[in-house]
């Protein structure tokens, strides 16, 4: 095999091998034979075709399948002996396939970039302090009684936070217009679903009550025809319904998964999966920040496109799967969801895949069967049955690689933040958790 290397960019890599034409015909020769033995033609007895028909019938496709094998293995084996790390699919040229004359072709790629994982001393990272108090548990609780809770209708005026049902009829210079009008509509007020003024008219409003509001569509508004337009709404309240949170008692102790407990139990579980909450998100935090950090210290890397373009469809196809996109194959994704939309995500992940790859090589990090262990250990803490859980990861090889992969990324963040400066950062609970 013939093989000689040729840089076009500081990436791109042509590869032009030449593969000696015995090595594909005598191929073909040995599957022709074979297939022989079995092939059942008309006017021959099974296994006495002679092999200028079954050249003649098969030969073609034959050798196309022999030379797809012998193109792939041959470009294993040059890139090897060449000592090229290829970053995504190859393109292949064919240059001379000719049967009983050498096959040649020409393989065009990226390769992989030198990294050189640059010191990270000195970094800063901001780590967030809090603790879970008896008012956050309180306001968490609250929030469980409001969620549970039911909606009677109230004979008085409206007031914020209240749901009303209504009829509205919209009108632009006395012309109606799409969108502007509706019977039934819940609205809760104060949740900013309609445009500035809609819902504060409606406040002091009684049931059976109409009235008429003057407003003006944002400039902003997503519906070019009606931004900055001024319009008139005729609203007529229907009802006014008022919550009244569910009680402190077993029946919401079962809705969020105690049972058989009083309410000091279930403040006491609840506060538990708070305090987890907040170690994760803390966690997080610190992570993102270290992550970030090292992205920034390496943005002169160059990246091979390939691998950019990859990370594109990927990120494409998740969007499309996470809005109900499955099974809708015949959907041009591509001008549905430009790569411009995903570029720049695409580019960090790719950048930090091959950092946190060369870290990894340098410092021979690998998943500690211990962290492993202890990181399952806490999540099926959170279920009835942990031990399950912990069996059910145990015996699943996908679920335990991310755990294992977690691990890692963990690994990898304990041993940078060494080199970095942390100050800490006193807060709230909810000021912590918060995204």
């Amino acid at each position: 095999m013939q093989v000689t290397v040729e840089t076009t960019s500081s990436l791109e890599r042509r590869l032009t091998v030449g593969v000696p034409a015995e090595q594909v015909d005598g191929e073909v020769v040995n599957r022709l034979k074979k297939a022989a033995k079995n092939v059942r033609l008309p006017g021959f007895r099974p296994g006495k075709v002679p092999m200028k028909v079954m050249h003649q019938r098969f030969g073609a496709n034959v050798r196309q399948e022999v030379l797809g094998e012998v193109v792939s293995q041959s470009f294993r084996e040059a890139v090897m002996q060449e000592k090229l790390r290829p970053a995504g699919e190859p393109v292949f040229e064919p240059k001379a396939v000719e049967q009983g004359k050498d096959i040649q072709y020409v393989a065009t790629f990226e390769i992989f970039p030198e990294v050189e994982f640059n010191d990270m001393a000195g970094v800063e990272i901001e780590r967030p302090i809090a603790e879970v108090t008896e008012g956050d548990l309180d306001q968490l609780i609250r929030s469980f009684c409001e969620q549970q809770g039911t909606w009677p209708e109230v004979d008085r005026a409206a007031k914020l936070e209240d749901k009303v049902v209504i009829d509205y009829t919209g009108t632009r210079d006395g012309e109606s217009f799409d969108g502007g009008s509706a019977d039934g509509q819940e609205l809760s007020l104060g949740s900013g679903s309609m445009i500035p003024g809609f819902e504060d008219g409606i406040v002091g409003m009684k049931p059976g009550e109409e009235q008429t509001l003057q407003l003006t569509f944002p400039e902003d508004y997503h519906n070019d025809d009606l931004k900055g337009a001024a319009v008139e709404f005729v609203v007529t309240l229907n009802a006014v319904k008022e919550l009244v949170p569910a009680p402190v008692d077993d029946e919401l102790f079962s809705k969020y998964g105690v049972e058989g407990g009083d309410e000091k139990k279930f403040r006491a579980e609840i506060e538990a999966n708070m305090n987890r909450e907040l170690a994760n998100v803390v966690q997080s935090k610190v992570k993102q920040q270290v992550m970030d950090a090292v992205v920034s210290a390496h943005d002169g890397l160059e990246l091979p496109q390939g691998l950019i373009d990859q990370e594109i469809t990927a990120l494409r196809q998740q969007m499309f799967q996470q809005f109900g996109g499955a099974g809708q194959q015949d959907m041009d994704l591509n001008s549905l969801l430009p790569d411009t939309m995903f570029e720049e995500n695409a580019v960090r992940r790719v950048r930090l895949g091959l950092l946190l790859s060369e870290f990894v090589t340098r410092h021979n990090l690998k998943a500690d069967a211990d962290k492993v262990r202890a990181e399952i250990e806490a999540l099926a803490a959170t279920y009835d049955k942990p031990e399950e859980v912990i069996e059910y990861y145990y015996s699943n090889q996908e679920q335990l690689s991310a755990v294992e992969s977690k691990v890692v990324e963990d690994m990898i963040v304990d041993k940078l933040l060494e080199d970095a400066t942390i100050t800490e950062k006193a807060c709230d609970y909810q000021e912590a958790v918060s995204r």
